[in-house]
């Protein structure tokens, strides 16, 4: 069974108002910027220092994948998960997963697109100019 646990992303953000704004590669990881739907000249944006697997749903609140069982902990409006037990995890490389052991399965959700990060890193959260 998806069990989410919500992750305080350290600012008040409207879930289905905001939207995935840019992903940046590099050579240490991703940076991803979300809009902050009551401020246009910044943005959120979320840091993971280690490679990571990532997969973006344009337009879709939520993972498109069948699990059997109901998912647990989703809050009304709320933007930052730490997710266990959902397909998309199960479905990544094993020898990937073993390599960068132990890893997590991070899921941020918007009006308009959902961010699922498979990665070793913690994500680190800060408000940035557009």
């Amino acid at each position: 069974m998806p069990r989410y646990s919500p992750i305080d992303a350290g600012v008040r953000l409207q879930a289905s108002l905001s939207d995935l704004a840019a992903l940046h590669w590099s050579t240490n990881g991703l940076a991803v910027d979300f809009v902050l739907p009551d401020d246009g000249d910044h943005l959120l944006r979320v840091s993971f220092d280690r490679q990571c697997i990532i997969r973006v749903l344009d337009e879709m609140p939520l993972s498109t994948e069948k699990d059997d069982t109901p998912n647990e902990g989703l809050l009304s409006e709320h933007f930052a998960y730490k997710l266990e037990g959902a397909a998309f995890a199960r479905l990544q490389s094993c020898a990937w997963k073993e390599v960068n052991a132990p890893v997590t399965h991070y899921q941020f959700i918007t009006g308009w697109a959902c961010l699922d990060v498979l990665t070793a890193a913690t994500p680190a959260f800060s408000v940035v100019r557009r």
